[in-house]
């Protein structure tokens, strides 16, 4: 049999994907550099040149997420109408599809067992709120909506995404509470 080398870019993907898999289906706890390596059908050598540590890893699996959640952000937002309800919304329907499709609760939650790497995640969500709270503020008196008000919304959006995410609430249920929320919140910014 043949054996077709990848390129380095190639092989990243691969891992990544794999990671992925592993975290769906197993739970991030079944995520390390050797279980990856054994799916991967390669040597640990090999994962070790891509991710020094799990830590590198769970920080490039939540990048990939970061980035795929701004992206979905973005696309959702292409043909909504004006109206508060319909931003809302899409907001709504980006951050609970992105959590179901990529399965990040255990990512996320294993990015809390470090300064550096709770940090980085602290940063990251902040950047979305921020990207949120754009997109809502318009809707808003003086477009002001407080920063307590966005993390009140975005907590209940992550409990309400875990919760579709381990099958507790149904996706369309999850959607139409946390739309609701954030029509609220940005409500309450209203005279």
């Amino acid at each position: 049999m043949v054996r077709v080398r990848m390129t380095r870019q190639e092989r990243y993907d691969q891992l990544m994907s794999h990671s992925w898999s592993i975290v769906r289906e197993q739970g991030v706890d079944a995520l390390t550099l050797g279980r990856l390596a054994e799916v991967a059908g390669i040597t640990k050598p090999v994962v070790y040149s891509h991710f020094p540590s799990r830590g590198v890893l769970l920080v490039a699996l939540y990048e990939q997420y970061d980035a795929r959640q701004a992206a979905l952000l973005e696309e959702s937002l292409v043909d909504v109408d004006g109206s508060l309800g319909a931003h809302a919304r899409a907001i709504a329907t980006s951050y609970v599809d992105c959590v179901l499709g990529e399965g990040l609760a255990g990512v996320a939650a294993a990015l809390e067992g470090t300064p550096d790497l709770a940090a980085l995640k602290r940063r990251s969500d902040e950047a979305y709120f921020e990207q949120c709270r754009d997109i809502l503020a318009p809707f808003a008196d003086g477009n002001v909506i407080p920063s307590a008000s966005m993390v009140a919304a975005f907590g209940a959006a992550e409990a309400l995404s875990s919760a579709a995410l381990d099958g507790r609430l149904a996706r369309a249920d999850a959607l139409e509470e946390l739309t609701a929320t954030i029509v609220s919140t940005v409500d309450r910014c209203r005279s």
